[in-house]
């Protein structure tokens, strides 16, 4: 058995006396693509914001290749540094649904400018990295345009490599197709696809089944915040018995 590389175990997480997360376990072996699927409301963004410490678990734990990352019965995270907390998120990218790009640079300083404040090379180095980064997404061409100047898949490809720029060890996607019209949605899909070609460990909170089915190594559905599922492609659309899982991908499947 191939040992497991992100590990989640029993994650928790309230705002105020409305429990989102009620003991998420979860695991995953390096360069595996995961996709997660359910309705809205099941805690699949919320479960992203804590592995990416943008929220703090209230309870459980997440181990990294083998390090732990987060403890939240034992840490007491009000006591941490912002450059402890840095140093947590630095393992992880995430790729947003809204693009999330400073309208104030270009493209290519968009890539630049984690690598340049956290100083991870020359700036000629981190200039290389870049254009070879826009280069695989296939926007090299755009390196000096503003975002503003963009179509919506094109801040999102931006955004992809922007999120490569750190080489985190395990990249999440939130919704990242949900702001776009079908057309430019390929455009997107096609890129993280072909991530997948370079070993990527990725975490992708998706509504396009087709996708799902077509590129994750595994599936799970989460149903009001636990993990109700969890297999095979195959397993999740073809072979699960699961009501509440037949149920919502019908209606998905039907719209």
């Amino acid at each position: 058995m191939e040992e497991k590389f992100l590990e989640i175990r029993g994650l928790r997480k309230s705002f105020g006396s409305h429990e989102v997360l009620k003991g998420v376990d979860l695991s995953m072996k390096q360069g595996e693509i995961l996709s997660i699927i359910g309705s809205s409301g099941s805690g699949k963004t919320t479960l992203l914001r804590c592995l990416n410490f943008l929220e703090f678990a209230d309870a459980g734990s997440i181990l990294l290749d083998g390090e732990l990352l987060y403890d939240g019965e034992h840490m007491n995270v009000k006591k941490m540094s912002d450059e402890q907390f840095r140093e947590k998120r630095l393992h992880f990218g995430l790729v947003f649904q809204s693009f999330n790009l400073f309208p104030q640079y270009t493209v290519l300083d968009n890539l630049m400018l984690a690598p340049k404040l956290l100083k991870r090379g020359t700036d000629a180095e981190i200039r290389e990295h870049a254009e070879q980064l826009l280069e695989r997404v296939g926007l090299a061409d755009k390196k000096n345009a503003y975002p503003c100047e963009l179509s919506g898949g094109q801040q999102q490809r931006v955004a992809i490599a922007r999120a490569l720029a750190l080489d985190p060890q395990v990249l999440f996607f939130d919704e990242p197709t949900s702001a776009l019209d079908p057309e430019l949605t390929v455009e997107v899909l096609r890129v993280i696809k072909e991530l997948k070609d370079f070993g990527r460990t990725m975490v992708i909170v998706t509504h396009e089944m087709e996708f799902a089915k077509n590129v994750s190594d595994r599936v799970i559905y989460m149903r009001d915040g636990v993990v109700e599922v969890d297999g095979t492609p195959e397993e999740v659309f073809e072979k699960s018995d699961n009501e509440h899982l037949r149920q919502f991908l019908n209606v998905g499947l039907s719209i």
